[in-house]
Parts: C-alpha cells; sequence; structure tokens
C-alpha cells in the first residue's frame, strides 16, 4: 500500500486510559508500515472536533480515531458526506460502532491492521440538522439514566449507570409521544423510543435488531408500558436481542422519524444529542468505514 496522510484522533481519558495506550501501539504500527501519521488530541470534545474538521479540510487519507463510541461520533460529525474513510482504533466502554464492523476491540495492534489492510465499506448514517449518529438514538428511559448518570460524580465506569437505572426506576412513569414514521402521526405512551441506524447501543444492547446499516432505513423501537419487574426481567434480553417477542415492543421501518415528548433530552452514540422534539433522517451511503 502506497505512503498515505492519516490523521490519528486521541481521547487519552478513554476507558481510564487505555485511549494513551492504545494511541502508542497504533501509532508505532502505522508509522511503521511507512504511513506518515498526525498525532492529534484535544484538550476537550471541543478542540478534538476542531481537530477532526481541520484534519479532514486538509485533505487526510484517513481519519482514525482512538477511544469508544463518543470519539467515533465526533469524527462522524467531520467525515459525514466526505467520503474519507474513518478508522476505529477502539479503546471506551462500550465500542458498538467497533463492534458493527469487527473491528477487535481489545487488541490495538490488530486494529491498526484493520486500517492498514485499507478495505472499506460504505454505510449509511442518521441525521437530524447538521448532526450525524452511527449507532442508536436513546430518547426515553435509557435517556433519562444517561443524564442522571453524567449528572453523578461516584461511582466510575458501568456501576454508575446500574446504580442511576435503580434510581430513575424507582419513580419512572411512562412518557407520552408524538410520533411521526414517514407520514403517519402516532400519539402513545411508552418506556422509551428508540431510533436505530445499526443494531446496538451502550456496550451491546441489542435494542434495534435486525437494524441494517446500509439498506436507507432507520429502525423505530417503541418499548409500551410495562411494570418495573417487567422492564428489569427483559433488560437482560437485549444484550442478545431476545426481547423482540415481547409484547410490548413495537417495530417501525422508516426513512424519517419526528420523536416528540416533554423534558427529554435525547442521546446518540452514548452523547447528549438535544432535547426532543427531534426529526431524525436516513442519510444514505454518508459514511465510508475501515473494516
Amino acid at each position: 500500500m502506497t505512503d498515505r496522510d492519516i490523521a490519528l484522533l486521541t481521547n487519552p481519558t478513554a476507558g481510564k486510559g487505555r485511549g494513551a495506550r492504545f494511541r502508542d501501539v497504533a501509532l508505532a504500527r502505522l508509522r511503521g508500515a511507512g504511513h506518515s501519521v498526525r498525532n492529534l488530541a484535544g484538550r476537550d470534545a471541543g478542540e478534538a472536533q476542531d481537530l477532526a474538521h481541520q484534519a479532514v479540510a486538509d485533505g487526510v487519507d484517513a481519519l482514525v480515531v482512538v477511544g469508544g463510541d463518543g470519539m467515533a461520533h465526533l469524527a462522524v460529525q467531520a467525515v459525514a458526506g466526505t467520503g474519507v474513510p474513518l478508522g476505529l482504533i477502539p479503546a471506551g466502554t462500550g465500542n458498538d460502532v467497533a463492534r458493527y464492523f469487527g473491528v477487535p476491540r481489545k487488541d490495538p495492534a490488530a486494529a491498526a491492521d484493520v486500517v492498514l489492510a485499507g478495505r472499506t465499506r460504505t454505510v449509511d448514517l442518521a441525521r437530524s440538522g447538521t448532526q450525524h449518529f452511527v449507532t442508536v438514538l436513546a430518547a426515553g428511559f435509557d435517556a433519562i439514566v444517561n443524564e442522571r448518570a453524567n449528572a453523578m460524580t461516584w461511582p466510575r465506569g458501568q456501576m454508575r449507570y446500574n446504580i442511576a437505572t435503580l434510581a430513575e426506576l424507582r419513580t419512572f412513569r411512562p412518557i407520552p409521544y408524538t410520533l411521526d414514521l414517514d407520514g403517519r402521526s402516532r400519539t402513545l405512551e411508552a418506556m422509551l423510543v428508540a431510533v436505530g441506524n445499526g443494531p446496538s447501543f451502550g456496550g451491546g444492547l441489542r435494542i434495534t435488531e435486525g437494524a441494517v446499516l446500509d439498506d436507507g432505513m432507520l429502525d423505530v423501537v417503541i418499548i409500551k408500558p410495562m411494570t418495573k419487574a417487567g422492564l428489569v426481567r427483559t433488560y437482560p434480553k437485549l444484550f442478545k436481542g431476545t426481547h423482540t417477542t415481547h409484547p410490548q415492543y413495537e417495530h417501525h421501518r422508516v426513512r424519517r422519524v419526528t420523536v416528540a415528548a416533554p423534558g427529554i433530552v435525547s442521546y446518540a452514540d452514548g452523547e447528549r444529542f438535544g432535547a426532543l422534539p427531534l426529526t431524525v433522517e436516513c442519510a444514505p451511503g454518508a459514511l465510508t468505514v475501515l473494516t
């Protein structure tokens, strides 16, 4: 493979410091193969976003991110619709984007080898205004849990989400939604509404099981009201995607959806995305990934 100009953008704090370690391994691997690699890291998300946009504007041959789904989300805002391929060196806690594309999630050298092989796949993104996401938009109980977890300073990691889940479950009431599904209006109460470009989020929770990354469609999943005990019992099924047989599960495939509900801030790719109402549409073929 000819010498390429690669931008390597790292979240050094990803995965409790794995980001910095994995970057060093990937950097050595990519430079060792004769490529020119820009070693970039932002002091915060805003600066990292600027670095990503600048690299794409400079005409790099690939933007490779070291981190979790949050870093992939940030990079996607820069590469969407440009044809500049996104490479992944997964170092986060969830790593659903890497999971989608079969990128090794524990071995940064093997992930760098995927970048070196140079094979690409073109997939859809979901778009709302100027923002894009790869995985799933959470707009219900799961988003409320995220908001609470983000406000907590203790504990760290997955346990914070477990505690936030239990705290929210205690007082949770179904949410009144108004949906527009390709022009069909629905008003209903539900525990959550999820809009999937891909099938999973949150580290392998297959909420939008069956979603295909390159079919030009979004998968909208509604979990209608159920008891708290029912919700707790159903949760483990999300890891296998077997929740789809639950009587309170509803699934729609659409090109465009508007989700409205009072007081909900949505999350996408695990990042705060925007307050409802939001309109999300499929952006076919908007992302090229090294896979």
